[in-house]
């Protein structure tokens, strides 16, 4: 099993830093109020953690492993 987190941006990247803006193309979001679900890895919570103030974690489950 693997774990997932839902993402949903809540802050605008307006007048934000260049790096903070490539973090959120990077998760996939570039739009306000977009929702991505993304594996729960310490690279991807690094991210996160980067543009916090622009993000939030919606929910965190685990996705069954796929054959």
């Amino acid at each position: 099993m693997s774990k997932v987190i839902v993402v949903k941006q809540v802050g605008s990247p307006i007048r934000r830093q260049a790096k903070q803006k490539a973090i959120l193309k990077g998760l996939g979001l570039n739009k306000m109020h977009r929702v991505r679900e993304l594996e729960d890895t310490p690279s991807i919570r690094g991210m996160v953690r980067k543009i916090s103030h622009m993000v939030e974690i919606v929910e965190e489950k685990t996705k069954p492993a796929s054959k």
